[in-house]
């Protein structure tokens, strides 16, 4: 970029939750490696886990400037225990309405930054509705950050304007998305459930704050998802730059191992591991950071991972001194072929080594394009959020994924599924025909989300294209 955008200042402010702080993160990285000054904005708890992550990016004659501002997260004013300053930490979807009360108290002590910087632009995740009021109060841009796909948002919008759902008669009956590009069915059960009044009435506010905000910043290529990039533009009329994929600004080992939390496994240890098992030979489980699956669901992926006769790593959020979710002597059985990592993962650097030929996920929007960028095939199992619509674009229209068979959406704990079904799945995706098939699919994926971001490719142009329209304002 030429030196006339160097001065340009960006509030880059993340959602208290590890999905939602990493590709911002990553963007913050990606902003200040064109000479923008990027500031990220969260609160003390999370600050240090950001520190870490964009040290790197630090480094003396790098030429790039990220700073971390801190403001002051309200857990006992919110009736939250001190100290729970991240969405994944609540245990219990009960503690949810006290969570979101302590997210509307930021609106304050950000509005006080904004008035002391006064930034160029505001890039703000989805769950800040506020924050459009917030920019607009000192005349400042607000961007709108959701975390997910134009697949995701078309379907969204397409459910909220035609409400299709109510035309069927039972909860499992099919119907069509309308106005949505291509013939896709969806069911009741796989729909996100808010019942609670409260919830309803904050999603509206989250559409409505988007609606007056300056546009939308949106984590993926053109070329993976061109037909929905044009039909959320032309037909819902949004105004959005598509960048990503965001994680592919993290060049080196030491950058990818750092992405997140501090990792549950040394990576030199990890890479070691990896590097003993055969090109393709290894599929990698892990659910994100927030699903939290019962003993028994447990029980079953290990034994469907053991029948499959597949190498394995799997990342489980359970200590362990607690084996109880564990089949008597399986970590024996499995010794040289499956690593059980417990708590936070390399899931980057593990995906884009040789030895992994798949990926279980839950289909969360950062697993799916980090799965993509890597170019390895997956086999899906949605949770919650909008992942029932990403497990559609990965098996129905890139076709670099098999459905593990989940049928209901379910809140952290999941649709229960037998190791049969588990065993089935993983062997789909790792032999087999179909299995190669779908393997060169994803490379072909992977390659192109590479160039995306190449100097004068989509994703690269959009970016300086933002970068040169908000230097203009």
């Amino acid at each position: 970029m030429g030196s006339e955008y160097r001065q340009l200042n960006i509030f880059f402010f993340p959602f208290p939750a590890h999905g939602h702080i990493i590709p911002i993160v990553d963007m913050a990285k990606l902003f200040a490696s064109r000479d923008v000054k990027a500031t990220i904005i969260t609160t003390p708890l999370n600050a240090s886990h950001i520190s870490k992550t964009i040290g790197k990016a630090q480094a003396p004659g790098t030429g790039n400037s990220i700073h971390v501002q801190t403001i002051r997260f309200s857990s006992a004013e919110a009736g939250l225990p001190e100290g729970c300053e991240n969405i994944d930490a609540i245990s219990s979807p009960d503690m949810l309405p006290n969570f979101f009360k302590a997210i509307g108290l930021l609106q304050e002590p950000l509005e006080q930054l904004l008035e002391q910087h006064h930034p160029h632009c505001l890039i703000a995740d989805m769950f800040f509705p506020w924050a459009t009021d917030s920019a607009n109060k000192f005349g400042i841009p607000r961007l709108v950050f959701h975390g997910t796909g134009f697949f995701s948002l078309c379907a969204f919008e397409s459910m909220r304007l035609y409400e299709p759902h109510k035309n069927v008669s039972s909860d499992d009956e099919t119907f069509l998305i309308p106005n949505f590009p291509g013939d896709m069915k969806m069911t009741r059960m796989q729909m996100p459930t808010f019942e609670d009044t409260n919830m309803i009435r904050f999603m509206k506010s989250v559409r409505e704050s988007e609606l007056k905000s300056y546009g939308v910043i949106v984590n993926s290529f053109y070329e993976l998802e061109q037909v929905y990039a044009d039909h959320y533009s032309k037909v819902h009329g949004r105004k959005a730059w598509h960048i990503g994929p965001l994680s592919l600004c993290n060049g080196d080992i030491e950058e990818k191992a750092a992405r997140g939390k501090e990792s549950a496994i040394d990576e030199n240890e990890c890479l070691k591991w990896l590097d003993s098992k055969e090109t393709n030979s290894v599929v990698y489980v892990c659910f994100g950071s927030i699903s939290n699956f019962t003993e028994s669901q447990l029980k079953e992926i290990a034994v469907g991972l053991e029948a499959s006769g597949q190498h394995f790593i799997w990342v489980v959020k359970r200590s362990k001194e607690d084996e109880e979710w564990l089949p008597e002597g399986f970590e024996k059985r499995m010794e040289g072929r499956g690593l059980i990592i417990r708590g936070w993962a390399p899931q980057v650097l593990i995906l884009h080594h040789h030895a992994v030929g798949g990926f279980v996920t839950h289909c969360g929007w950062n697993s799916t394009l980090e799965g993509v960028s890597a170019g390895v095939p997956m086999v899906t199992w949605p949770v919650a959020a909008e992942q029932f619509y990403n497990e559609k674009l990965l098996t129905e229209v890139l076709k670099i994924g098999v459905p593990v068979g989940v049928k209901k959406w379910a809140r952290m704990v999941g649709d229960y599924i037998n190791w049969q079904a588990i065993e089935r799945a993983v062997n789909r995706i790792m032999k087999g025909e179909e299995a190669e098939e779908m393997r060169n699919r994803a490379k072909e994926l992977s390659q192109m989300a590479r160039r995306a971001v190449e100097k004068g490719e989509s994703s690269y142009s959009d970016l300086t294209a933002f970068i040169e329209e908000l230097s203009s304002c």
